[in-house]
C-alpha cells in the first residue's frame, strides 16, 4: 500500500474548494483531523479527503457550519456518537427532501412556461395570459402596470 499525504494547493484542486475555504473550515474547526507536519504545514491524507468530501456535501445540501462541526466532533469521538450521527443526518436529510420537491416544483413551472413559449400559438397564449393579468387589475380598480397587449 503506497501512502500519500497532499499539500492544501493539492487538495483544493483535487475537492474543487480554494486553499481561502479550506482555511476558512479548518479556522471554523470542520477539519481537527488534519494534521501539521514538522514545518507547520497541513498534510492531508485520503481519509482527509474523505472526510472533506462529506463536509462539502453537507455544506451544498444547506447545513450551516455549525451543524457540521458538531457531525465532524461526533466524527472524531467514534463509535459511541453513532446514534447522534444518525439523528443529524436524518434531520439533515428531511430538509433536503423538502428542498428538493420544493425546486421540482419550481422546475415544474419553469417546463410550462417553456412549453408556452415553443407552442406553435405561443403569442396567441402569451396574449391571453396578458389579457387575464390587465383585466385582473382593471377588476380591482387598479392601474395597467403591463404594456401593450396587441404585438
Amino acid at each position: 500500500m503506497i501512502l500519500m499525504t497532499y499539500t492544501i494547493k493539492e487538495v483544493a484542486d483535487k475537492v474543487g474548494l480554494s486553499i481561502y475555504t479550506l482555511r476558512f473550515y479548518d479556522k471554523e474547526g470542520l477539519l481537527p483531523f488534519v494534521v501539521r507536519n514538522q514545518a507547520g504545514y497541513r498534510e492531508f491524507t485520503d481519509g482527509d479527503l474523505n472526510l472533506i468530501h462529506t463536509i462539502c456535501c453537507l455544506k451544498n445540501t444547506g447545513m450551516k457550519i455549525s451543524e457540521i462541526r458538531s457531525y465532524i466532533e461526533d466524527v472524531m469521538a467514534g463509535p459511541a456518537t453513532i446514534e447522534h450521527r444518525k439523528q443529524i443526518l436524518s434531520a439533515h436529510r428531511l430538509k433536503v427532501v423538502a428542498e428538493q420537491q420544493k425546486i421540482a416544483e419550481n422546475l415544474e413551472e419553469i417546463d410550462y412556461k417553456l412549453n408556452i413559449y415553443s407552442a406553435p400559438d405561443a403569442n396567441e397564449q402569451v396574449k391571453q395570459e396578458l389579457q387575464y393579468a390587465v383585466a385582473d387589475k382593471v377588476n380591482n380598480h387598479l392601474e395597467n402596470p403591463y404594456g401593450a397587449i396587441d404585438g
